[in-house]
């Protein structure tokens, strides 16, 4: 049995609406992309270990059709995150939400929620646009891009203050603090 590639993002698990966002990132000065057929994966490849970060593998099949809504839905998302205000954008994302619905079900916990596609290829372009409705709703204010310009990864900020400003302390964070001190030295 073949072992799973490694995911080669710099930063997972977060939200999935922002974690289809962050398959692309910056590498070595340029932009990657997870679904670029890069890294010694196929396209599709990179869509399988996507699905799996994120634990929709067991819903949903990792082909050419649902990479290609993927790739709608992290075009739209994208837009949206950049400019909350822009109705195209918005259009987008709604026009992604067409594709599936939510079917009211009674569990054995109580009330709950079954997400339904005519076409099963747009589950995960739509649960990402859904999730990203879910984080609108509950904290708009917490989806946040890292601070750092040379980075375009985005996060959902959890932290109690709510002051983060950094995709990762250890990567950007680290890189910011180690330019303020070489600034701070250098002008002594």
């Amino acid at each position: 049995m073949a072992t799973a590639a490694a995911d080669p993002r710099p930063l997972t698990g977060e939200p999935v609406s922002l974690d289809l966002l962050n398959t692309r990132w910056m590498r070595d000065g340029e932009i990657a992309d997870l679904f670029a057929g890069a890294f010694g994966l196929t396209r599709v490849e990179g869509l399988a270990i996507w699905l799996r970060s994120t634990g929709l593998d067991g819903r949903f099949r990792a082909d050419a059709a649902t990479l290609v809504h993927l790739l709608t839905a992290r075009e739209a998302l994208a837009r949206a995150v950049a400019d909350p205000a822009d109705e195209s954008a918005r259009a987008l994302v709604d026009a992604v939400l067409e594709h599936g619905r939510i079917r009211a079900t009674l569990t054995p916990e109580g009330p709950g929620e079954r997400a339904e596609f005519e076409d099963p290829t747009w589950g995960p372009a739509w649960t990402a646009a859904r999730d990203y409705l879910e984080l609108l709703d509950s904290a708009p204010e917490r989806i946040r891009k890292c601070a750092s310009e040379s980075c375009v990864l985005h996060f959902h900020d959890t932290s109690r203050n709510g002051t983060r400003r950094w995709c990762s302390m250890s990567v950007c964070g680290n890189r910011a603090k180690a330019s303020r001190h070489y600034a701070r030295t250098r002008v002594r």
